[in-house]
C-alpha cells in the first residue's frame, strides 16, 4: 500500500489547500479501487513520512472523507476504508441476523430494557389500549465494534414477559415464545442527525441518517412490535426490487 500512498503527496504549487488535495487524491485511490473497503490506512505518523505533509494536514483529509462516509474511525483499531452496505428493503430480518449473514459480530450498548406504559402512538400501533403494558427496547447496534444504529422496539409485555431475555437478536427470542413476526410495513427517510444521534453514532452532528419506523405482524395479523432506527446514511443503502405493474 506504500507505493499507492505516494500518490496522496499534494503539490507545493497548486493553488487548492494541502489538506483538500490530499483529500482529493485519497478519494481518486478509492474510487478507483487501488485501496479496496475494508482495509486500514497507515497510522498518521506513517502517513507523514509518505507524504512528507504535516499532521494537521492529515487528520483534515481523513476527517473530511469521514464526512463523505468513505472512511470511517474503529476507536483504538485505527481509520478504515468504508463498505457500503447494500440492505434489501424487502426481507423481515433484524440487525443481529443481517450483520451475521456478512460474517460480522453484532453487539448491543443497551439505553433502556424494561415495561412501561405504551405512548398513545405506540399503543395505536400496536392496538392497545393506553392501560396495557409494553417491553421497551432501546440500543445502539454494532457490528464488528462500530455503531450503525440507534434502535427503539416496542413489544406488547404479552409476547414477551421478561425483557432481560433480550441480549441480541429481539427476533430469536420472539421465535422461542411462538410470536415471531411473519409479516410487516417499514417506512424509510432521509434526516439529519441530531447531537444525541451523532454522539451515539460516533458521526458529526447533520450528519446523514435513515429513520426507519417498522411495524410487524404475527400469522393472524396481531401488531408484534413497532420499532423507531436511525441508521447511518454513509454506510447504508436500503435495495428493492422492482417488477414492471400491470397496465
Amino acid at each position: 500500500m506504500r507505493s499507492k500512498l505516494k500518490k496522496l503527496e499534494p503539490s507545493p504549487s497548486a493553488e487548492a489547500p494541502l489538506y483538500k488535495q490530499m483529500a482529493d487524491n485519497l478519494r481518486k485511490l478509492i474510487v478507483d479501487g487501488e485501496i479496496v473497503a475494508g482495509e486500514a490506512l497507515p497510522s498518521e505518523r506513517k502517513l507523514i513520512e509518505i507524504t512528507g505533509t504535516s499532521r494537521v494536514t492529515i487528520r483534515k483529509a481523513i476527517d473530511q472523507l469521514i464526512e463523505e462516509g468513505l472512511l470511517f474511525r474503529r476507536q483504538g483499531a485505527g481509520t478504515y476504508i468504508a463498505e457500503q452496505i447494500e440492505q434489501s428493503g424487502e426481507d423481515l430480518t433484524g440487525f443481529t441476523d443481517d450483520a451475521r449473514d456478512r460474517g460480522e459480530s453484532p453487539t448491543s450498548l443497551w439505553l433502556v430494557r424494561g415495561i412501561s406504559s405504551p405512548t398513545e402512538d405506540e399503543a395505536k400501533h400496536l392496538r392497545l389500549g393506553v392501560s396495557d403494558s409494553v417491553v421497551r427496547l432501546g440500543r445502539v447496534r454494532l457490528s464488528n465494534d462500530e455503531p450503525l444504529a440507534i434502535e427503539h422496539a416496542v413489544v406488547p409485555a404479552s409476547m414477551l414477559p421478561d425483557p432481560g431475555a433480550v441480549q441480541e437478536s429481539l427476533y430469536d427470542v420472539l421465535r422461542k415464545t411462538g410470536n415471531h413476526p411473519v409479516s410487516g410495513t417499514q417506512k424509510l427517510r432521509a434526516a439529519l442527525a441530531t447531537p444525541t444521534e451523532a454522539g451515539l453514532l460516533s458521526i458529526s452532528e447533520n450528519s446523514a441518517i435513515l429513520r426507519i419506523e417498522r411495524n410487524t405482524f404475527s400469522a393472524d395479523g396481531t401488531p408484534v412490535e413497532f420499532t423507531r432506527s436511525a441508521y447511518r446514511g454513509d454506510r447504508y443503502a436500503f435495495i428493492t426490487e422492482l417488477h414492471l405493474g400491470e397496465e
